[in-house]
């Protein structure tokens, strides 16, 4: 067990230490203030600046993709009536896999939920990731009062400025914009992290268990501000995109996020 725990820090350590040189080497080093964009993550396989083997994003622990899942959603899954908990998958289903989640900047890892206080990859990667807070959140109708009035409310798309780091103890919930402007649902469960680029449009919701447990993480203070779409003038939108299309052409033809 000691062995398996030394080998997967190690595997995180040199992932994050690869992303971080390609990316200093491509001279990327976008801004907003002072906070690198996306804590100086960059965005593999885009361009061969980024340069970045794919299978990085099933490589950084194995059995990642069983708690982290992706799907394109269905065009229903946009109408009010229409309850945004349920699935929504197209007909035929088209999976996304990790690799492509990483395409956008999103970096997925599985770790230990039900060790989570004592978890020694869970202390390793925050260290290496400067998230030096970090708190715990249950959302349910038992506990959350105006529950149905809350969970529409986070299912509005928005954006950060920040890097969103979401650590599954129990539960579901994500969806993300691809480069094309199409919904992919990220079903994250229990054991399962993701880390969500600063400018990429989102938003949040359970399924229709109407439960999550999450432990959510901070380089800084807790930043709570959502910028409901359209924020495309936002700095952290701009270098967001400017990664994503690097070395793809020309965005005018692509769509205003």
């Amino acid at each position: 067990m000691a062995a398996k725990k030394l080998l997967f820090i190690l595997c995180v350590l040199a992932t994050l230490v690869t992303l971080e040189t390609t990316y200093a080497h491509c001279g990327e080093s976008s801004t907003h203030g002072e906070l690198h964009f996306s804590h100086g993550l960059s965005l593999p396989g885009l361009d061969s600046c980024h340069g970045a083997d794919t299978d990085l994003a099933g490589g950084m622990k194995i059995g990642v993709d069983d708690v982290v899942k992706a799907w394109y959603m269905d065009d229903v899954a946009v109408a009010e009536d229409e309850d945004q908990r349920l699935p929504h998958h197209r007909q035929p289903d088209e999976a996304v896999p990790l690799a492509k989640l990483l395409d956008l900047g999103i970096v997925a890892l599985r770790l230990d939920a039900e060790n989570h206080e004592r978890d020694e990859n869970l202390t390793t990667m925050r260290q290496e990731r400067g998230y030096l807070h970090m708190d715990i959140i249950e959302l349910t109708p038992e506990k959350m009062p105006n529950y149905e009035a809350m969970i529409k409310r986070f299912f509005e798309e928005h954006l950060h400025t920040d890097e969103e780091v979401r650590y599954c103890l129990d539960g579901t919930g994500f969806d993300v914009r691809d480069e094309d402007d199409q919904w992919v649902r990220v079903s994250l469960s229990k054991g399962g992290l993701i880390i969500v680029p600063a400018g990429i449009y989102h938003r949040f919701t359970l399924d229709n268990n109407n439960y999550i447990k999450a432990m959510r993480l901070f380089s800084g203070g807790p930043d709570w501000t959502a910028y409901n779409r359209p924020h495309d003038h936002l700095p952290a939108r701009k270098n967001y995109l400017a990664a994503l299309y690097s070395g793809r052409g020309s965005q005018q033809d692509r769509h205003s996020y």
